[in-house]
C-alpha cells in the first residue's frame, strides 16, 4: 500500500489576514469545493476560531453520488502561518493536509501539501491510478479557480 502526496501553490492578491480569516473558517470550505462533490458540513463548531483538537464532520459524494461520512481533526494551528487537518473517519486510511500561508509582495502565497493512503492494498493503488488521483487534481483545480473568482487573479510580476 503506497502513500501518495501532492503539493499546490497559489498566489492570491489579498492580505495575510484576509487569507487566514477565509481559509481557517471551515464554513468557507463549501464555497471552494465542486458542487458535484455534494460537500456538506454536518457538525456544529465550537468557538469562532480554528483550534487544535477541533473536529469537523462532513458528508461528501465523491463517487457515483454515494454519500460518505468524513471527520477531520484540526491537529495543529500556528496563527497566520499554517494549520493541519487529519482524517479521523472517512474514505482514506490516511489523510494529512497541511495549509501554509506566507505574506509576499502583492499578497499571499498559499501552499497545500497533502499525503494520503487508500484502503484495500493493491486495489486501492489501482483505484488511485485509475481515478482517485485525477479526482483530487480536479478538486484542487476547481479550488484554484474558485479562489481566483473570489479574490482576483495574481498579476504581480516576479
Amino acid at each position: 500500500m503506497a502513500t501518495y502526496s501532492f503539493q499546490t501553490i497559489q498566489r492570491i492578491p489579498i492580505t495575510l489576514e484576509q487569507a487566514w480569516d477565509f481559509f481557517s473558517n471551515p464554513a468557507n470550505l463549501q464555497r471552494i469545493t465542486p458542487g458535484e462533490m455534494g460537500f456538506e458540513i454536518v457538525s456544529t463548531f465550537h468557538g469562532t476560531t480554528m483550534y487544535p483538537g477541533q473536529l469537523i464532520e462532513y458528508t461528501v459524494k465523491p463517487l457515483l453520488g454515494i454519500p460518505l461520512y468524513w471527520m477531520t481533526e484540526i491537529t495543529h494551528v500556528q496563527d497566520m502561518q499554517y494549520f493541519i487537518d487529519e482524517q479521523r473517519f472517512g474514505p482514506y486510511t490516511l489523510w494529512h493536509h497541511q495549509h501554509h500561508f506566507k505574506a509576499i509582495e502583492g499578497g499571499v502565497e498559499m501552499t497545500d501539501i497533502v499525503h494520503y493512503r487508500i484502503p484495500l492494498g493493491p486495489l486501492g493503488d489501482l483505484a488511485n491510478a485509475l481515478f482517485v488521483r485525477d479526482k483530487l487534481k480536479k478538486i484542487f483545480d476547481f479550488r484554484y479557480e474558485a479562489v481566483e473568482n473570489l479574490f482576483g487573479k495574481w498579476s504581480v510580476k516576479g
